[in-house]
């Protein structure tokens, strides 16, 4: 099947006519009629645009014989209220007082914010999901710590919310871990060394050790959905030369956490491995 079919076949699965797919094109009506119907072909450059308007890969729109384009995109993996509803049953079972405020606590603040937009999809994913996601994982490997569950949904509090560290009101040990997960930046600095100086502290905490790994694992494993090619190299190269170095310290300073530690490196080697085979296949 060639582009112009495939443009017109996925157009009108998705209920979308060639005026609405020419509007978010900023092209005539015209022109899409002209690549349906193999007069034209798309210039490269509109690959990428064309692809996103129909909620496609770039390689499901120009490869052949791909239907990639078939499979669900799901927005999110699980629902935050599935998810709230656990961690505060947790909570209350386990008497895990910091997290269960930590909860009411993260949804206010957080409220009205959402994550980045995805690449193929307009759909608004509630911020939250991704502290809620953390804790989650958390438990489940075991990490039943109320202070780790705390930090883990308060992670982004401070830089997101505009709230101090001073301003939680929660331990001394969730405030300093939190405020150790706070990006802050040096004008005076470039952006290696801001991030030297970031991971070089961070190192030296263990609540803000564990979630730092957590909260990359987490990160890694859905920044696909929204990162461009250039992002996720960077961010490739950011995991590899300072995430994992973390996961070392963890490792030899704290070995109480090993099964994690193996768990967490194993899932975003898996990830990283396979995104670097596709950056380096396009």
């Amino acid at each position: 099947m060639n582009i112009g079919a495939k443009i017109a076949k996925r157009r009108k699965e998705i209920g979308m006519t060639q005026e609405l797919l020419a509007e978010k094109l900023s092209l005539s009506p015209q022109a899409i009629s002209r690549w349906e119907n193999g007069w034209n072909l798309p210039d490269i450059e509109n690959i990428g645009l064309i692809a996103e308007a129909l909620k496609l890969s770039p390689s499901a729109l120009i490869g052949e014989n791909r239907s990639a384009y078939e499979w669900e995109l799901r927005e999110q993996l699980y629902s935050e209220d599935h998810m709230f509803t656990r961690l505060k049953t947790i909570a209350e079972l386990s008497d895990l007082k910091e997290t269960y405020k930590a909860l009411y606590y993260m949804r206010d603040r957080h409220s009205g914010q959402f994550r980045k937009k995805l690449k193929y999809s307009d759909a608004k994913v509630p911020y939250i999901v991704h502290p809620l996601m953390m804790a989650c994982h958390a438990y489940s490997m075991g990490l039943v710590d109320d202070e780790l569950l705390a930090v883990l949904l308060l992670h982004d509090v401070c830089e997101d919310c505009g709230i101090t560290p001073e301003e939680l009101p929660f331990s001394e040990n969730i405030r300093r871990a939190v405020d150790l997960l706070t990006k802050k930046s040096d004008g005076s600095l470039s952006k290696e060394e801001n991030t030297a100086i970031y991971y070089k502290a961070l190192k030296k905490n263990r609540l803000a050790s564990i979630a730092k790994v957590i909260d990359r694992c987490n990160n890694v494993s859905t920044m696909a959905q929204s990162f461009s090619d250039r992002k996720l190299a960077e961010y490739i190269d950011e995991t590899e030369n300072f995430v994992f170095p973390v996961l070392s310290t963890i490792k030899q300073t704290w070995p109480e956490y090993n099964n994690a530690v193996f768990l967490i490196k194993y899932q975003m080697l898996s990830v990283l491995e396979s995104l670097k085979i596709m950056l380096s296949e396009k």
